[in-house]
């Protein structure tokens, strides 16, 4: 089975944490050395810049998700 199945969820709660597992698992698709990954996380973790930057690409995401999912009118 595919780990995104589908982006339809039944609540926007649900539409979020998919958001968040897309943005994820674009990191780890892009960089899949897991020990690169950890080395460079006390970098961007303490950096204001790149968090915000990052609640971007989970906004985007959730847009997306939103989206596939009629914004949840039902």
């Amino acid at each position: 089975m595919s780990w995104l199945p589908s982006l339809t969820t039944e609540t926007p709660e649900a539409g979020y944490e998919l958001a968040i597992k897309l943005s994820r698992m674009a990191v780890k698709m892009t960089q899949p050395d897991e020990g690169a990954r950890n080395r460079m996380r006390p970098d961007y973790a303490n950096n204001a810049d790149s968090l915000t930057r990052v609640s971007h690409v989970v906004a985007t995401n959730f847009q997306t998700v939103a989206k596939a999912n009629n914004y949840w009118r039902r």
